[in-house]
């Protein structure tokens, strides 16, 4: 079965600038092991630069990569989560992205 990689940008702040609390990201953490059976994390935050309806954010965000199966109901599930995240973390939009990844 072909396999899709998802990476997820987790802010480490919420967009009117407080911090997001460490249980958010382990609670995200731990639903994907659930219901993936595994995730990796970037020890290195990713720093971006975004504008807003004419407002700027600027943001260090956490990186999740997931690995699972080419399936509909996963898509589904990752479209799922995209929508719980923007709630959890308080955020206008949750940067999500998907392909094959070539594994050697």
């Amino acid at each position: 079965m072909p396999k899709r990689r998802y990476e997820i940008l987790l802010p480490r702040t919420h967009n009117d600038g407080k911090p997001v609390s460490q249980e958010k990201f382990s609670q995200t953490r731990d639903e994907l092991v659930a219901q993936f059976g595994a995730v990796s994390l970037s020890p290195q935050f990713v720093l971006g630069v975004w504008t807003h309806e004419g407002q700027r954010y600027e943001d260090e965000s956490m990186k999740l990569v997931v690995d699972v199966e080419d399936l509909p109901e996963n898509r589904e599930f990752f479209y799922n989560l995209k929508l719980l995240l923007r709630e959890r973390f308080e955020q206008i939009e949750i940067y999500i992205v998907s392909f094959p990844p070539d594994v050697i």
